[in-house]
């Protein structure tokens, strides 16, 4: 792709995640960024149901926006934004208002439904590279159409997250999602990178009132204005996540791989320009197209519950008073106690899609205590992500070289040489742990020519620490943790 020249050295990228919007100044020449951070609800109205208000999404981006920006003097030469990937939400396309609450990727009310599409299964996995599971968002738009009134409305429009975004920052002038996100709908063509007439009409959606698919690098629409930021800034990159922090962990080769440890984790492959083949167990998904150029794609293996889990331990158990506390408390046992705990409180993804799987905690004894539960819980983490990194392995018969991590638990050490010791591979753990929105800033900076080049971008990546294989015997534990996931995976009834 040709950049646009632009002088200014300063991109603003938003991160609307899962629990809260981070809004962050990424800096050209290396200074330090700066960012604000905003909480918003969860919303759960029944077992396995989990919803959030757009609106208050939207709130939290303006109040990061303007918290940022009055730190600023400088002129801002780019938006990025990348979002939490499969929730949708339907709109009034006219004004952007919600018509519903929006659904959240991790919510599970569509499994029936999914399961009674199981002889769909070759044409979604041939069409989008995905698996039928309520994760993804076909079936949760299905529903709305359903089970609410929003059909009834005349402007109805169905938006990703970042589409949202883009439809309120432009004021409606531009309504569009990158070739990432779309990927993740359910809806898309990966091969063709356009809506799919046969998916769509799966799931009874209409092309019409889905968004425009655009690159994830390319000047999209700009700024109206509305008090939070200034009119006129560009928005020129957009892509989901975990697309994002693959760019921004600059695993722009094939071969390269990273992990985020986020509410979920997803290690995502990068696999080059061809659209791979079906893998079992695992996603084919779109990580970038920029410009013109030809889309990259990945292998992924998504994991739903990994900081959710410690998340759980702080809000409904009470076991630790802040997410930090967990590292410590893990690490103040020499091991778990024989527990085993398996997060599957909304089902298990890859490799294992199970929709009717649930949490369990195995090998509870009276000398439990609440150490080894949270031990347990950091544990999860590093098993279900060997599952993933061997189910991958073994489809694509390329071994990863080593795995760059980021999100918030990559600061536990204990956690990361853990890892590493499962894998049998270096985990290697950058300067910079926000590789999410420092990814959309990159792809927006790039449309923009803050950056020149995606060599420009792989120079700025640094190491904080490696991690090394111990030597430790990595299967024992592995095998009780596989035996626990036997007895947690059907739990619920088909």
């Amino acid at each position: 792709m040709t950049p646009r020249p632009h002088s200014a050295g300063i991109v603003l990228a938003i991160d609307a995640g899962t629990t809260g919007v981070r809004t962050r100044a990424v800096f050209a020449d290396g200074r330090a960024s700066i960012a604000d951070y905003r909480e918003f609800t969860q919303h759960y109205p029944q077992p396995g149901w989990v919803e959030h208000d757009a609106e208050e999404i939207w709130q939290a981006v303006r109040a990061t926006l303007q918290a940022v920006c009055t730190r600023i003097d400088e002129p801002i030469a780019a938006i990025g934004i990348t979002n939490q990937r499969e929730t949708v939400v339907a709109i009034d396309r006219r004004t952007g208002a919600p018509l519903h609450r929006a659904i959240v990727w991790q919510d599970r009310r569509t499994a029936q439904r999914c399961a009674a599409l199981a002889d769909q299964l070759p044409t979604v996995r041939a069409t989008t590279g995905l698996v039928l599971d309520p994760y993804f968002s076909g079936s949760k738009l299905e529903w709305l159409l359903r089970n609410t009134d929003v059909a009834e409305h005349k402007n109805l429009a169905f938006a990703t997250i970042d589409a949202f975004l883009i439809h309120r920052l432009t004021g409606g002038a531009s309504f569009a999602t990158d070739v990432s996100n779309a990927s993740r709908t359910m809806l898309f063509d990966i091969t063709s990178l356009r809506w799919s007439s046969e998916m769509c009409a799966m799931f009874d959606v209409d092309t019409e009132k889905l968004p425009e698919v655009v690159p994830s690098s390319a000047r999209i629409g700009a700024t109206i204005g509305d008090g939070a930021i200034a009119a006129g800034i560009p928005i020129s990159g957009v892509a989901g996540d975990q697309q994002a922090a693959l760019f921004g962990q600059a695993c722009f080769t094939a071969g390269s791989a990273k992990n985020t440890y986020g509410t979920g984790s997803f290690v995502l492959l990068n696999v080059g320009p061809t659209c791979p083949a079906p893998t079992d167990g695992m996603l084919t998904t779109v990580a970038w197209q920029l410009g013109n150029e030809p889309a990259t794609y990945a292998l992924e293996g998504a994991i739903f519950v990994t900081g959710a889990a410690v998340q759980w331990l702080r809000d409904g158990l009470n076991i630790i008073g802040a997410a930090h506390e967990i590292g410590p408390l893990a690490e103040s046992v020499a091991d778990a106690g024989g527990v085993v705990m398996v997060p599957a409180f909304t089902g298990l993804g890859s490799p294992w899609w199970d929709a009717y799987a649930r949490g369990a905690i195995f090998g509870i004894t009276r000398g439990t205590t609440r150490a080894h539960i949270a031990r347990a819980v950091v544990e999860s983490m590093v098993f279900q992500t060997r599952d993933v990194v061997d189910a991958m392995t073994r489809a694509s018969g390329v071994a990863i070289r080593d795995l760059r991590v980021d999100g918030g638990a990559a600061v536990m050490n204990m956690m990361l040489q853990m890892q590493a010791d499962q894998l049998g591979v270096a985990v290697l753990r950058p300067t910079e742990l926000e590789t999410t929105a420092i990814g959309a800033a990159y792809l927006a900076g790039l449309a923009e020519g803050v950056w020149g080049s995606t060599d420009d971008i792989a120079s700025r990546w640094a190491l904080e620490r490696r991690f090394v294989p111990s030597g430790t015997d990595r299967d024992v534990a592995h095998a009780q943790w596989l035996r626990a996931i036997e007895r947690s995976r059907g739990f619920l009834p088909g």
